[in-house]
């Protein structure tokens, strides 16, 4: 497939900064990336509905409310629990100490949005979780325009709508506010703005651990560009990038007054990285010797194994070094790691540059293929979301 794709566009990713526009300016020009966005947007919100209401027919047809899933559950709950009572000063079990494996950013905006807004803290953390999800989308769609073309960049946003556990978009969770920060600052370092890539990376740093991919793709490719030209706005991208997740990491070890504090949290979630060892088990168990594996351990096998083709794919067709950076850290995270093995489908949701083989592929089929292939996607999808969260027992 990638032998017949276009390649991307040349972009100025290694470019020094542009010169700040206007405030008027830099108004008119949201406003008109925000209207040519409108399609993509409509096209994931479409998606997506199409999801929670498969998820809603079923949830009733079980007796179960729809709300308490979305905003009350697993991780949803450490960060209410976050927001309410802030972190821990001591390290103990799981129980009383393993809040402080979660990022503050999320909590932090969902505890000063509630006083602001009506109804619980719960509610306004998936009030805010869809409208992140929104921007997302638009970051996502951005990144396709401006690697391709506008239909790329639809067909880009509505395949990040339909992944597979795409459900997680419009829970509780971090990550729609994560994909929002990691494809707005990716689109920033594709068009030389690198103040602005390395304060949402910063951002990004303090909302999930994986942050760190996006501050390795805007510091190494800052770097790169300081041999080509020397500004001061491009060093102090690489210096700045990494700061959100380095500052929240050493905040949580002066916090247990120890070095090692956050891996000494990871470790009571058995989240040491292994390079492997265990992804390459559970997969041999799963595919080889499990007669009756569990439905949603296959598709997360599947999602991991597909995501590691897509990234050959996308070495291949050359993408911009910022977003191979991005999506080869944040899969090394997730495959080298030797925790929990059922959430890793999730993990990797904000990895959207791995669909851009697809979506310039689908973009260049005809309207036929393209309809029926988006269209099985969407139905997956959904299917998936609906059954991750009513029927497979733990969490997603």
């Amino acid at each position: 497939m990638s032998s017949t794709v276009t390649r991307p566009k040349p972009t100025p990713a290694t470019a020094t900064s542009t010169v700040a526009a206007p405030p008027a300016r830099l108004s008119r020009s949201v406003l008109q990336s925000l209207r040519r966005a409108i399609p993509a947007l409509l096209a994931y919100t479409a998606v997506r509905a199409t999801g929670l209401l498969l998820l809603t027919l079923w949830a009733h047809h079980k007796h179960h409310g729809v709300w308490p899933i979305l905003a009350t559950r697993w991780d949803a709950d450490w960060y209410l629990g976050i927001a309410d009572h802030g972190y821990p000063h001591t390290l103990g079990s799981v129980q009383d100490s393993g809040s402080l494996a979660f990022f503050p950013l999320y909590p932090a905006l969902v505890k000063a949005l509630a006083v602001l807004t009506p109804g619980t803290r719960a509610s306004t953390g998936l009030a805010f979780a869809v409208v992140a999800s929104l921007v997302a989308a638009w970051g996502v769609f951005a990144v396709g325009e401006r690697l391709y073309d506008r239909r790329t960049g639809i067909v880009l946003a509505a395949l990040w709508a339909a992944f597979p556990v795409g459900s997680v978009q419009w829970m509780g969770y971090t990550e729609s506010l994560f994909t929002a920060l990691a494809a707005w600052s990716l689109y920033a370092v594709l068009t030389g703005r690198w103040l602005w890539a390395a304060s949402l990376a910063v951002l990004a740093g303090l909302t999930r651990p994986t942050g760190v991919a996006v501050a390795a793709a805007v510091s190494l490719t800052a770097l790169l560009a300081l041999r080509r030209h020397r500004s001061p706005r491009v060093l102090a991208a690489a210096v700045l990038a990494p700061l959100g997740w380095l500052g929240y990491v050493g905040w949580v070890g002066l916090r247990l007054g120890r070095w090692d504090g956050y891996f000494a949290v990871q470790r009571l979630w058995r989240q040491d990285m292994d390079g492997g060892a265990l992804t390459l088990r559970r997969m041999r168990e799963l595919l080889m010797y499990d007669s009756t594996p569990e439905l949603f351990l296959v598709m997360v096998t599947a999602v991991l194994l597909g995501a590691a083709g897509l990234f050959v794919l996308s070495v291949w067709d050359r993408q911009p070094l910022p977003l191979l950076v991005f999506t080869g850290v944040l899969l090394a995270i997730v495959l080298g790691s030797g925790g929990v093995y059922y959430p890793r489908a999730r993990f990797l949701v904000p990895a959207f540059p791995l669909l851009l083989p697809l979506a310039v592929h689908l973009a260049r089929a005809s309207r036929r293929f393209r309809t029926i292939a988006l269209a099985t996607a969407v139905a997956l999808s959904a299917y998936c979301g609906a059954y991750m969260v009513l029927v497979w027992p733990s969490a997603p």
